[in-house]
């Protein structure tokens, strides 16, 4: 696979798989626009790509939920490079975990400004990105926007209702009514939805009939391939990657 002259955003891209997928992009010849909060990591991890000298990157520091900065970070990506050939939305996280909520607390127990951050992280940030990227897609008449869907949409949670209500609007009506849009200006999108995946060591004890998570690498390796000539023909659909476990049968 060839990146070279593609330009690509990835959000969450300070770490974990939206790192990885933007590292794996400069490293075949993209260019990317990294996006994230923290800013400090963000510059770090730029200058690290930047020196290895293949594709280039820049760092955007973005919050996903203020769409101000979200067509900031777009407006750089095209000042600088010129076009915006994938947007891969990988910023998200589950929001019991990630603002520390006290596990026991049952889902009415748990403060409602929790699941606000989790519907607008993991919802209105991909929906903010793909609003603001189609002005620039559409005017070069090409693109890919994918989305990062999750296992637990199609699982539910007793306590984490807002993460898996929004993977399940991104999985289905987000994915499928941007590819719909997108047609007539050549622009596709589509959703990869992990299993477990082993960026955090408690997802090994998640259950799926091969009997392990997946490497972050095989999830980008994925998204690379819809990116890459290969995946031309991949268009509006929900890809699970999740070891089979969404054939369990679990009831």
């Amino acid at each position: 696979m060839d990146f070279t002259n593609k330009t690509a955003i990835s959000t969450g891209a300070a770490s974990g798989m939206g790192l990885l997928f933007a590292e794996n992009f400069a490293e075949l010849g993209g260019n990317v626009v990294m996006c994230d909060v923290n800013e400090a990591v963000l510059n770090e991890k730029v200058s690290a790509i930047n020196e290895k000298g293949k594709g280039r990157a820049i760092g955007v520091v973005c919050d996903v939920r203020d769409y101000a900065q979200v067509c900031a970070a777009r407006d750089a990506a095209v000042d600088t490079f010129g076009s915006i050939d994938v947007m891969a939305n990988f910023a998200g996280g589950y929001a019991v975990r990630m603002l520390n909520v006290d596990r026991s607390l049952e889902f009415p127990e748990i403060p409602i400004d929790v699941f606000d951050w989790g519907l607008d992280v993991n919802l209105k940030g991909p929906f903010y990105f793909a609003h603001a990227v189609l002005k620039q897609m559409k005017k070069q008449n090409s693109g890919l926007i994918i989305n990062i869907g999750s296992i637990t949409g199609v699982d539910g949670s007793p306590q984490g209702m807002d993460y898996c209500t929004a993977k399940a609007g991104i999985m289905y009506g987000l994915t499928k009514s941007i590819a719909q849009f997108g047609a007539r200006c050549n622009v596709r999108c589509v959703c990869v939805s992990p299993g477990p995946v082993l960026t955090r060591s408690e997802m090994a004890g998640m259950k799926t009939l091969l009997g392990r998570a997946a490497e972050p690498q095989e999830i980008i390796d994925l998204v690379l391939f819809i990116a890459s000539e290969k995946g031309q023909f991949i268009n509006g659909e929900n890809i699970m990657i999740d070891g089979g476990r969404s054939a369990m049968g679990r009831g």
